[in-house]
């Protein structure tokens, strides 16, 4: 069967071991708070008199604690860790994917802003050179190495040629 379109995992469902366990387990536990609580619903209305043993709430949340204290016990042998903010919005009912693509389009955001900023930096760098090679001709060789040795260096660093030693020997 294949996984569903939405699914981040693409194994089969549930994967063997402590953590298939464990997600039957917790799937159990979804249906037993279901039970619970399309009980208490039927005991609080007329259906309890057309019951044949009368309340059944109690059983229903034996139910409960019994599939809360098998989870509990199988916390002991899983390792993976939960982020907080993850529980917070299952508990707020919120899909924790929408975490990851908020995330995601965060990074995405902050990646364009430092572009542009190494975008303006470059043009001001571009700007500066062009002016200083105008008002200082003597200095238009170096500048046009360093302008040429930025825009060359693979990983965007500069490869600085301009020192004060070097415009001296230039003069």
């Amino acid at each position: 069967m294949p996984p569903a379109p939405d699914s981040p995992r693409s194994s089969q469902s549930p994967p063997p071991g402590v953590h298939g366990d464990l997600e039957l387990e917790l799937l159990g536990l979804a249906n037993a708070l279901y039970n619970l609580g399309t009980t208490v619903i039927n005991d609080l209305t007329k259906e309890r008199e057309k019951l044949p043993n009368g309340k059944q709430v109690g059983v229903r949340v034996n139910e409960v604690i019994s599939h809360l204290t098998a989870i509990e016990d199988m916390s002991h042998h899983v390792s993976t860790m939960v982020p907080m903010q993850v529980l917070a919005d299952v508990d707020n009912s919120r899909n924790p994917m929408m975490l990851t693509k908020d995330r995601l389009e965060r990074a995405a955001t902050e990646n364009q802003f430092m572009n542009g900023k190494i975008c303006a930096v470059d043009s001001y760098r571009q700007h500066l050179i062009e002016a200083l090679s105008q008002h200082f001709p003597e200095l238009q060789e170096p500048l046009q190495t360093e302008a040429w040795n930025h825009t060359a260096a693979p990983n965007g660093s500069s490869n600085s040629s301009i020192s004060p030693q070097n415009v001296e020997d230039n003069r």
